[in-house]
């Protein structure tokens, strides 16, 4: 039987760099995940074996020293990653979308200055357009950059920064009144550069501590705080010209972002899957494994369904971005389909486990409360809907 998730029209280089990082998930991963997680321990081993493979470089061009893959490669990539255990995604999603906005909208300064950086893992990227206040509503965000001479002087707190310790350039979205008619053309995003750490990391930037969650723990979720950080105009992304145009440069990095989440939803699904085939094949009740028991069969049937069909959508929305078309309906399916079937792969392996899966020991019990985050991450199901109904709508406009 073939392996879960099988991708079509690989090149030999996708391939061997997808089978590589599937054996480092097997051998430096999942051996480690469950006490590093337990412990809300940093990773620091981990990433070090991901900085030798050069997985932090994996799409930024070979001029500035990276590979040079393609989105569908680094989704792969992120899948297994995730298989193994999905703070580790978390650690690269988020810096691999700073790198992203840089090589499609930096200027030639920005990308020459941080892109070799970035390639080696020696400066990390963090992203942030949330708020405290607001949510998926983007156009209320209240942080704020005033022109203040030939710079900008910016106010306000940020939320949910994923990297937001120890990265050292953070993509921020702030408003700027630019006197655009829309609120979305009164937007610009400044990578803003600081200290890895703790506390005051730049002038006037805090990141004042780490936000204790439910799951995703290992990497680090955190606030920031402006308090009259002030920039050079240079600092806007893609140079001073580039004033109000932060929202729709944050909207290209979310089309990836949301390629991700789906690639990471689908790793969690398949590892509950290979928990749960593995136990119902193991354990025995009425005098046979669980597996023989055809109402633990037609779940495992179920969830392998679910698992195929979300790769799939995954890896039409990464092919489609590859090919330079837009890919914000597929993206928003792929992670709408693949988040909320991982919710119930994942529940279902649960069930599988039976009392076993309430206990730490198992690892289950962890996915159990990691898969809930990309039911919200990177825009809610809700969000996802309204985007997908709104591309249908225009498209089959009567």
């Amino acid at each position: 039987m073939a392996r879960l998730a099988q991708t079509p029209g690989l090149t030999d280089v996708q391939r061997s760099i997808q089978e590589t990082v599937r054996e480092f998930a097997d051998k430096e991963i999942i051996p480690h995940a469950q006490r590093l997680e337990h412990a809300d321990e940093y990773p620091t081993d981990i990433l070090d074996g991901m900085r030798e493979m050069g997985l932090f470089g994996l799409t930024i061009d070979e001029e500035y020293g990276g590979l040079g893959e393609s989105l569908l490669t680094y989704a792969l990539v992120v899948e297994e990653l995730s298989r193994g255990w999905m703070s580790i995604s978390g650690i690269v999603n988020t810096h691999f979308i700073v790198a992203y906005l840089i090589s499609q909208h930096g200027s030639a300064d920005q990308k020459a200055r941080l892109l070799p950086k970035m390639v080696t893992g020696e400066v990390r990227g963090a992203f942030s357009m949330s708020e405290p206040e607001t949510g998926s509503d983007v156009s209320a965000i209240k942080s704020r950059a005033v022109r203040d001479g030939d710079r900008y002087v910016l106010n306000g707190q940020k939320m949910w920064l994923t990297n937001g310790a120890y990265s050292s350039v953070v993509a921020t979205l702030v408003k700027t009144d630019t006197g655009a008619d829309s609120v979305y053309g009164n937007m610009s995003t400044f990578l803003l550069e600081k200290e890895p750490g703790f506390g005051e990391t730049a002038p006037g930037l805090t990141i004042p501590g780490k936000i204790d969650k439910m799951g995703y723990k290992g990497v680090e979720t955190t606030e920031m705080v402006l308090d009259g950080v002030s920039v050079p105009d240079s600092a806007i992304l893609g140079g001073a010209d580039k004033v109000g145009r932060g929202f729709y440069q944050m909207m290209d990095g979310i089309e990836v972002g949301r390629v991700n989440v789906a690639a990471r939803a689908c790793g969690i699904s398949i590892r509950a899957f290979e928990l749960a085939v593995s136990y119902a094949q193991q354990r025995k009740t009425f005098g046979q494994p669980l597996a023989k028991h055809q109402a633990i069969a037609f779940k495992l049937a179920e969830m392998g369904t679910k698992i195929e069909a979300a790769h799939a959508l995954m890896v039409n929305a990464a092919r489609l971005k590859d090919a330079g078309q837009r890919n914000d309906v597929e993206a928003g399916m792929a992670k709408l389909l693949a988040s909320e079937y991982c919710a119930e792969v994942v529940q279902e392996a649960f069930r599988i486990h039976g009392g076993y899966g309430y206990s730490k020991e198992y690892e289950i019990e962890r996915l159990m409360r990691e898969a809930p985050f990309l039911l919200i991450g990177e825009g809610t199901s809700e969000i996802q809907k309204t985007i997908i109904s709104r591309g249908l709508l225009k498209e089959y406009k009567l």
